[in-house]
């Protein structure tokens, strides 16, 4: 037999930049280095090193997500795949979903309750808005829903759910689950699951964690486990099956190879934020975002998303009229070598403050680089009126810290 002649390949290192770009978009962040080292180890993933680690792991996450509940795992794929194992395993055919879109990510839980034979309503909430409690509990009147899914914070269009709580307690209230996307939400801003009566968190790895992508979290209530006990139909999704999960994360039993390398770069960057603790995470978060936002405004920009329902973990900025989003992104990655989002159709860009993202120095010279880019694209802004202000607000808040 004759195999086809193999093009020249190009070594790695003749493909990636000579020098590391910052990950500034919204994600994957940059990952420390205790985070990076783990990744790189290999293990057995039925031994008993393994079985320690799983342990650790899951109580950390109970920390992050608030919860006790006992129905903690990973999932072997990036935050989709978090967000497939929520919904393949709480909703049948004919199950009634009320799904709240506030944009690409929250609709997509939407159409995975589709694909698995959801009676699915959307509530599509109107651009730059938080979603309504009342829009929600009017649905909800209807009656016989049983799910609710909604994001904390939408990453495709920088949009804060603010009243999360709010509708939270209502749906259940109407004896519905809730499923909460926290992807770019966890660990930079507070989620209580069990005191906000959410019934399934998700989120990934490669966001607010700091964490490698492809190796997620989720975080199951009793109420949505005794529903996942009690299906009427065979899961179709096997990998995602959350029962045959739980063997392997639970009873220390089979279900496939473990991703061994990512679930010890998990452990040490939900160690991290463990060391670091919940509270002084959140007000660094605060922090950098608010001082990073009031530079870009300073600097002659205005940003997409009004402040009362604005996402602090990835900030949205509008373009003036004849700047190309793209033009930007290519000097500032090109040139400065810092790497910050588009968007999905729009022309806009997005700036992430996830974990390690939110980092003084970070803000410093993402900031100086959009600025500059802005000027090559034709924008008229002003840099250094932008970098004062960012030296200002964080000056202030360290001034107060102290």
């Amino acid at each position: 037999m004759k195999y086809p002649k193999l093009p020249d390949i190009i070594p790695l290192d003749n493909i990636l930049p000579d020098e590391p770009l910052l990950m500034m978009g919204a994600g994957p962040v940059p990952i420390p280095h205790k985070v990076a080292y783990a990744n790189s180890l290999v293990i057995n993933h039925l031994g008993d090193t393994m079985n320690k680690v799983v342990e650790q792991v899951k109580t950390m996450a109970r920390y992050v997500f608030q919860t006790s509940s006992s129905h903690v795992m990973g999932v072997s794929g990036p935050a989709s795949a978090a967000m497939e194992m929520a919904i393949s395993n709480l909703v049948e055919p004919g199950t009634r979903v009320l799904a709240v879109c506030n944009g690409l990510f929250s609709g997509r839980l939407a159409e995975m309750a589709v694909r698995v034979g959801g009676d699915v309503v959307r509530l599509d909430v109107p651009e730059k808005e938080p979603a309504s409690p009342d829009r929600v509990e009017a649905l909800l009147k209807t009656g016989g829903f049983q799910v609710v899914t909604i994001v904390q914070g939408e990453t495709s269009s920088t949009v804060w759910n603010r009243d999360l709580v709010e509708i939270c307690r209502i749906a259940k209230s109407y004896g519905c689950l809730n499923v909460v996307d926290a992807v770019c939400t966890l660990s930079t801003m507070p989620m209580e699951m069990e005191e906000w009566d959410v019934d399934v968190v998700i989120t990934g790895g490669q966001k607010g964690l700091s964490s490698i992508p492809g190796v997620s979290l989720i975080a199951f209530s009793d109420d949505a486990w005794d529903r996942i006990l009690k299906r009427n139909t065979p899961m179709a999704h096997w990998c995602l099956d959350a029962r045959l999960a739980d063997q392997f994360w639970n009873k220390h039993g089979y279900h496939y190879t473990a991703p061994v390398s990512g679930v010890l770069a998990l452990h040490e960057a939900l160690r991290l934020v463990c060391d670091e603790t919940l509270p002084v995470r959140f007000r660094r978060h605060a922090t950098c975002s608010a001082a990073l936002q009031s530079g870009i405004e300073a600097m002659g920009l205005e940003l997409l998303i009004p402040a009362h329902c604005r996402l602090n973990s990835v900030v949205g900025i509008t373009l003036p009229d004849g700047v190309s989003a793209d033009q930007v992104r290519h000097v500032m990655s090109e040139l400065h070598k810092v790497e910050i989002a588009g968007a999905f159709g729009l022309n806009i860009l997005r700036i992430g403050q996830m974990g390690e993202q939110s980092r003084t120095h970070n803000l410093f010279r993402t900031l100086h680089a959009l600025g500059s880019a802005m000027r090559v694209a034709g924008g008229r802004i002003d840099l250094p009126a932008g970098m004062a202000e960012l030296e200002r607000m964080l000056t202030s808040h360290l001034t107060l810290a102290q």
